[in-house]
């Protein structure tokens, strides 16, 4: 099988589970993969991800100029593309409207602060991104000017937006800031939160260079007791 093909079916898998999960609804959403250096391949728009088929996908360079394919692409492959600009080491984007950390974009709120071992490791901060028309190059450059440095960002009223060195990466990293969201929503609600010790975290942060986590930023926590 080819890389494209094996790409194809990647980002078909990703978007059936991003549906399964309602992680998106209807048509939202889009998710691309870096085919090579200067070409991706992406969801079209107007189409559930859920019922995608491997032909409905389209390829393009990184001038946003279709090279393949009969349907058009979302106009929110600019923020895709700004990305893949920005950090050639970055190979998938995944944007979604997942209900608890759109709620967070939503408020204009990020999810700053350190509940979870698995989310200080993987994820850290997901910061938020001013809010923007979508599809305009402004919500491109917007988002992705966190990318350098973060591994996801709340597009504020709209949702948000993961990348990683594959597809299923950046799926893995959509499922889990929805978790962590949860979980940050949940503490809230309940007015229980308690974010973990700086020194709980900063033992954690030494993990992410074995796990192979590049940037995240540091969650706020508390002092040691």
């Amino acid at each position: 099988m080819s890389r494209e093909m094996e790409l194809r079916k990647q980002i078909i898998e990703a978007g059936k589970r991003l549906y399964a999960r309602n992680l998106v609804a209807a048509n939202d959403g889009n998710i691309s993969a870096r085919l090579g250096e200067n070409e991706i391949i992406a969801t079209p728009t107007n189409v559930s991800k859920g019922f995608m088929t491997e032909d409905m996908l389209v390829r393009l360079d990184l001038d946003g100029n279709v090279l393949d394919g009969t349907l058009k692409p979302s106009s929110e492959v600019k923020m895709h593309l700004e990305i893949y600009k920005r950090s050639p080491d970055i190979m998938s984007v995944c944007h979604a409207h997942p209900p608890a950390a759109t709620t967070f974009a939503a408020a204009g709120v990020p999810l700053d602060k350190a509940f979870l071992q698995e989310t200080v490791v993987l994820l850290g901060i997901i910061p938020v991104a001013p809010y923007q028309m979508p599809g305009s190059a402004e919500l491109a450059l917007g988002a992705a000017q966190f990318c350098p440095d973060y591994n996801a960002v709340l597009l504020e009223h709209h949702g948000l937006v993961t990348w990683g060195n594959n597809v299923s990466q950046a799926l893995h990293r959509m499922e889990s800031a929805e978790f962590y969201a949860q979980i940050s929503m949940n503490l809230r609600t309940a007015g229980l939160e308690r974010p973990m010790t700086d020194g709980q975290i900063n033992e954690l942060i030494k993990l992410r260079p074995a796990w192979g986590i590049t940037g995240g930023g540091v969650p706020k926590g508390r002092k040691d007791d």
